[in-house]
């Protein structure tokens, strides 16, 4: 299946984003310590979920006059969380499907069914939330957006971060 990045976006903007460099550069990559079905999952989503009575929503209407800026900043998602306390917001995803399921982009029911079939040791209590697409707010993520996410993964245990790209 294709998928068409500008979907939600003015087709004027696919030039911009075309003739904008891109970086290539190995991945990230550490041994797993802990054996993992003793391990402490965490889930990451870059589809802009966030908990409307707690949070601010993620900022699309900076990113709607500037095309190639993207909100860096970052959401905790707690674990037990229902799925009618959610709210999502992207520019380059139809966020509908989370709203129905937010296990289309931050799949917790799908972890906890490995936790209880012994695959994975525990679910983590809180996941992370961010708005994919980044560009010009590539630096504030390698900063600021990055290390906060590890910092909290250190303070909360977790031993594997699965990132559910959006």
């Amino acid at each position: 299946m294709a998928v068409d990045s500008f979907a939600f976006l003015p087709r004027s903007f696919v030039p911009l984003y075309d003739a904008a460099p891109h970086w290539d550069h190995d991945p990230v990559w550490a041994e797993l310590a802990t054996p993992i079905e003793e391990a402490t999952v965490g889930l990451l989503t870059s589809a802009g979920i966030f908990t409307p009575a707690s949070q601010r929503p993620f900022d699309v209407e900076r990113e709607k006059r500037e095309p190639t800026w993207g909100d860096p900043t970052l959401r905790v998602i707690p674990h037990d969380i229902d799925q009618e306390d959610i709210d999502a917001t992207h520019l380059h995803i139809n966020t509908g499907d989370i709203l129905v399921d937010i296990n289309v982009a931050l799949p917790i029911d799908r972890l906890d069914e490995l936790v209880t079939d012994g695959v994975v040791g525990r679910p983590a209590t809180e996941h992370y939330s961010v708005m994919g697409y980044q560009q010009d707010g590539a630096d504030v993520w390698r900063t600021d957006t990055g290390p906060e996410i590890a910092a909290r993964c250190r303070a909360a245990d977790i031993d594997a971060l699965i990132l559910a790209p959006a």
